[in-house]
This record gives structure tokens, sequence and C-alpha cells, in this order.
């Protein structure tokens, strides 16, 4: 497995590479003179093929992390692992090719099934970086022989949670689907609905512990 997160770090970060030269491609075309709200609408083919090529995204990380796995956690380990480099090499590349964001506080649209998501960019770094440390703590509690078996807390904390921030990232209706300016993004919603994911990895940790 060791050997394999090595492939799969690499992956993530080439097919992040490959994501962020069609956002360069994008930019140019309808945002030449840099990326900025509001939003422009996109011809209605072209929303279809973005939303089919998100949705192929998440199956590529999803396949791999499958071949990756033997085990139904395992497999999980190694997608948000995946999921989490990806996303994170996604801005990275971004800064190397166009030199942007100009920092962590940059709107950006972070995905679009169902509704457009928006907010700064710092936010799915964030959740990102959570995600990686998460996989490899359970990976390397799996590599140890011991069980990872999230409870009802874990499932109830984890779903208000990411129900949370999905709200924070699709409230702003009016922006994303209206060319409006965006409204101000509620940091503290956010980090509530953050600290909640925290928490049921946390809670996750002291369940599986009385599982063993």
């Amino acid at each position: 497995m060791k050997r394999n997160i090595l492939y799969i770090v690499v992956f993530a970060i080439a097919m992040a590479y490959l994501e962020s030269v069609v956002v360069v491609y994008l930019r140019e075309l309808f945002y030449p003179e840099g990326f900025m709200f509001p939003l422009k609408l996109l011809p209605s083919w072209l929303l279809v093929a973005e939303l089919g090529r998100e949705a192929a995204t998440i199956v590529m990380l999803g396949a791999v992390a499958f071949l990756a796995g033997t085990r139904r956690w395992e497999r999980f380990a190694v997608f948000i692992i995946a999921f989490g480099i990806w996303d994170i090499f996604y801005y990275v590349w971004l800064k190397v090719l166009l030199d942007w964001p100009a920092s962590l506080l940059e709107w950006d649209i972070l995905f679009l099934i169902p509704l457009p998501w928006i907010g700064p960019v710092i936010a799915p770094v964030l959740i990102s970086v959570l995600m990686i440390i998460a996989g490899l703590v359970i990976l390397r509690r799996l590599d140890a022989g011991k069980i990872f078996k999230p409870g009802v807390w874990t499932w109830s904390l984890s779903i208000a949670g990411s129900f949370v921030i999905l709200f924070t990232f699709m409230r702003d209706v009016e922006a994303t689907l209206h060319q409006a300016l965006p409204q101000p993004f509620w940091y503290p919603v956010f980090f509530l609905g953050f600290a909640m994911l925290v928490g049921a990895f946390l809670v996750s940790l002291r369940e599986s512990d009385k599982a063993e």
C-alpha cells in the first residue's frame, strides 16, 4: 500500500495538471481579462460538457482508489487522499500557469453539481488537507492490523457538517445563476461545519477503538 500511495500521489498531481489546463482554456475563452465575478453564462452544450467532466473526475478518482485498495475502508482512504492531493495541486498548477489565485481568499467556482459551488480558495484547501490527514491515519490504522469502524455519532456529525459546508457554498444562487456579485462568505458557518467534520473523524477513531 505504501508503494501504491506513491503512485496515487503522482496520478493525482498529474490529473490536477490536466484539470487546471482545461480551466486555463476556459478562462482564455470567457475571461480573457482575468477571472472575476459576476460569472458569465456558458452555452448550454458547454455547461453539459463541464458537468460531465466533473462527474468523470470523481469516477476516475474512485476507480483508482478501487484498484489500489482491497478493503472498503482502505479504498475510501485512498480515495480521499487522492481527492485532497488533486484539489490542492489544481490550485498549485493554476498558480504556476496563470499566477492565480493571488491569495487563498480569492473566490472561485468550486464545483457545479448539483448547483454551482462558490467560495474562497482556502475553503476547499482546508477540506483537502483534512481529507489527506484522515486518509493517511485510516491507512496507518489498517496497516497496523486495527479496524476502522465508525459508528452513529461519526455518521451523524459527518452528514451534518457536510450539509453545513455545502450550504455555505451553494446558498448564493443569485451570484451563481443570475450574474450577481457574491455575498460575503459565511466563514463562521463554514468553520462550524469544518469543526464538525474534524470532530466526526476524531469520534470515528474513538468508536473504532471501542469496537476492537
